[in-house]
């Protein structure tokens, strides 16, 4: 199977605008998730979707091909489509990089190709990794000033997924049993997959937690959890200005990810 990855890369961020151009570490926030997604083993197709001219102007000054997507797109799922349409990708698999998401290792986007070739009765698929000891007392304690930052997923014996939750969950009443893991906002679908859920109308539950992969579980498709390590790698990603020191600090602790 072909797989292609969409950067979905909007400059009209309502906490920051122009977000992809940002230098982090003297490089743009745009260009360190490109070269993540060019170094995914098993993609032949790397596509920018933006609404602005001045994203796509900076894409190609790299290198990047990019496509204008409407403005309209209510998220990153709906970008990703359109991006689909508008450069006429015909890769099997569409994986959805998000345009900030530069700490993202790229054995996880492999890991994502690599579970939906495995596993043809999934529409979706998404990276989750498991939160113990120190990460978790370090989850928990950020969600009780963010309440809503991050989201926690549950799924049967198979890895489908049964519920996504900004709420930690399970509640542990009981130890020993389950454990917690911590959702990675990356999808992977299948062609058909990602044309059924641009078809739904948004959901219950969907508008009530801010998740749009709710829609596509309320809706009876099957999503598909695969377990991924960062190894060692700080996960992370730039919402607002105040994250860049950060991300930096981050980069020159653990170093880069990939060339640049």
């Amino acid at each position: 199977m072909s797989a292609a990855i969409v950067i979905p890369a909007r400059y009209g961020s309502t906490r920051f605008a122009g977000k992809p151009l940002y230098k982090i570490a003297g490089v743009s926030l745009l260009e360190r998730v490109w070269r993540i997604a060019k170094a995914v083993r098993g993609c032949s197709r790397v596509v920018v979707a933006t609404e602005d001219e001045r994203i796509a102007a900076h894409a190609a000054s790299f290198g990047a091909e990019a496509v204008l997507t409407p403005e309209s797109c209510s998220n990153g799922t709906e970008r990703v489509f359109a991006a689909a349409q508008a450069a006429k990708i015909t890769e099997d698999i569409l994986l959805n990089l998000q345009g900030d998401a530069l700490l993202t290792p790229p054995w996880v986007l492999e890991a994502m190709i690599a579970e939906m070739e495995n596993a043809p009765d999934a529409d979706i698929v998404t990276p989750a990794v498991k939160l113990e000891g120190a990460t978790l007392e370090a989850f928990c304690k950020h969600k009780q000033t963010t309440p809503a930052s991050g989201a926690t997923v549950v799924f049967d014996t198979n890895r489908n997924a049964l519920y996504f939750s900004k709420t930690v969950i399970p509640h542990m009443r009981h130890q020993g049993f389950a454990s917690i893991y911590r959702h990675v906002g990356l999808y992977g679908y299948r062609r058909g997959g990602l044309e059924k859920y641009i078809n739904l109308q948004p959901t219950p539950l969907e508008q009530t937690e801010g998740l749009e992969q709710l829609r596509a579980l309320e809706n009876g498709m099957k999503i598909r959890v695969v377990i991924v390590d960062y190894k060692g790698r700080t996960h992370g990603a730039v919402d607002a200005p105040e994250d860049v020191p950060v991300i930096e600090a981050i980069i020159a602790r653990e170093g880069e990810l990939v060339a640049i």
